[in-house]
């Protein structure tokens, strides 16, 4: 009498064995395939941080060459100067202001009836106009001219006397071939 239930207590314990003994092995084949799959994610993205890493340093090797090609270029300037800058405030001017008073005076030359005098060349199409002007220390401009057909450059000096007014003296140019 007692057979039948104790049978099918042993057969439900038996069951249960096998219902926990594959929901481990399922837990297990989960476990591994997170393992699996969260690894080649990983790798991926370790990937992703070597290649952004080395962009990083390809592009602060770049910004660093641009520096010192800014520094090295900037060395020809009035602003880059640090000699050219001294020499202005000893007299009472600060680097900015000069570049703004010498462009001034020399682009104010551009409009008289006249083609400036600051451009030793004689227009055969229009006036000579200065376009640009570049400081390249505490006494030189360069300064690109045109008249719309021909075009060149010239060497300006420009000196501030003891009642701080404004010289320019044309020093030497050069016209392009057309």
């Amino acid at each position: 009498m007692f057979t039948w239930p104790m049978m099918a207590l042993k057969s439900l314990f038996e069951m249960k064995s096998k219902i926990f003994m594959y929901l481990f092995l399922f837990a297990v084949l989960f476990i591994l395939f997170q393992y699996m799959n969260e690894k080649t994610i990983f790798e991926s993205q370790e990937e992703k941080i070597e290649s952004l890493t080395e962009q990083v340093t390809i592009s602060d090797s770049i910004t660093d060459d641009l520096r010192d090609e800014i520094a090295e270029f900037n060395h020809f300037s009035l602003v880059g100067n640090e000699n050219a800058m001294t020499y202005h405030e000893n007299l009472g001017f600060e680097a900015s202001e000069v570049e703004s008073i010498v462009s001034e005076a020399i682009y104010e030359q551009n409009f008289g009836a006249e083609q400036n005098p600051l451009v030793p060349y004689e227009s055969q199409d229009g006036k000579m106009r200065i376009n640009k002007v570049k400081f390249l220390n505490h006494r030189w401009v360069i300064a690109d001219f045109t008249d719309g057909t021909y075009w060149g450059e010239v060497l300006i000096d420009y000196f501030f006397d003891a009642n701080k007014d404004l010289t320019l003296t044309p020093i030497q140019a050069v016209i392009y071939p057309n």
